[in-house]
């Protein structure tokens, strides 16, 4: 199939109150959903996850990254999570293992409304007796013809932020080799200004405003932002639009959405 370029309109109101508009081509926008699903759960516990790409779904992503997704553990009803939401949502599919968990596996997922040129998950470090946890990159092309990759990661979630900060240097130290634009999304369990996140943005551009980040947990009530979505290098990238959509019974988290433009070398 053939995929033609079409020019979406986009109206900006600027500091001076006057409206200016100005073109972007569409097929190198990019939705990017980040979102802990609770190990499908749902905070009621009665495991729905028609409610949660129902979330999916509405925000129309390209690219959804995936935390706290299980594998077949008795948990989840010895369920593949990602490959269900993947058929609830039509987007393929892929699973990266953090570790072995109750009966089965647990980790990163991902969906894409693309397909895969290749795939890897990156073990991050992690102090003894800590949990794994892993760094899920897909490359892929879009509409546009560009080549991009794409990574799904959660940083350790305890207190101590020993474990994030050699987490967030071992991810900087692998994808800054990344010879295509790239995208990194995720539960990072830290706020803006602390260590780990300060490590990333060394390499990372945020696509908060730091002046007023959104806050995204808990989904009930959100007090702090954990979630983010940053990209690489800042040159290639222009941000269109963020939104954090909050559900109180899909997941804990609240889903951060942001479309980014690809822009020209």
């Amino acid at each position: 199939m053939k995929f033609g370029h079409y020019l979406i309109l986009i109206v900006l109101f600027c500091n001076y109150s006057v409206w200016s508009q100005t073109t972007v081509d569409g097929s190198k926008m990019v939705r990017v959903l980040s979102f802990n699903i609770l190990h499908g759960a749902t905070t009621k516990g009665d495991f729905n996850l028609d409610v949660i790409a129902k979330i999916i779904t509405d925000a129309n992503p390209d690219f959804v990254a995936m935390q706290e997704v299980d594998f077949k553990t008795n948990r989840a009803k010895k369920y593949d999570l990602v490959t269900e939401l993947g058929w609830r949502t039509k987007m393929a599919p892929i699973f990266g293992r953090a570790m072995p968990y109750d009966g089965g596996e647990y980790g990163e997922g991902i969906l894409s409304k693309y397909s895969f040129l290749q795939s890897r998950n990156i073990a991050l470090p992690h102090y003894p007796g800590n949990e794994p946890r892993a760094a899920l990159e897909i490359t892929t092309v879009l509409s546009s013809g560009d080549t991009i990759a794409f990574i799904g990661t959660h940083l350790d979630h305890l207190t101590d932020d020993k474990d994030r900060i050699i987490q967030a240097t071992k991810i900087n130290e692998v994808f800054s080799l990344n010879k295509y634009p790239t995208i990194l999304a995720g539960d990072l369990n830290d706020v803006p200004g602390s260590s780990p996140i300060n490590i990333l943005e060394q390499l990372w551009t945020s696509s908060y405003n730091k002046n007023d980040p959104r806050l995204t947990y808990p989904s009930d009530k959100p007090s702090i932002k954990i979630d983010y979505v940053m990209f690489y290098p800042k040159h290639r990238w222009k941000i269109l639009e963020t939104e954090v959509i909050c559900d109180t019974i899909a997941s804990d988290h609240c889903a951060y959405l942001v479309i980014l433009e690809l822009l020209e070398e």
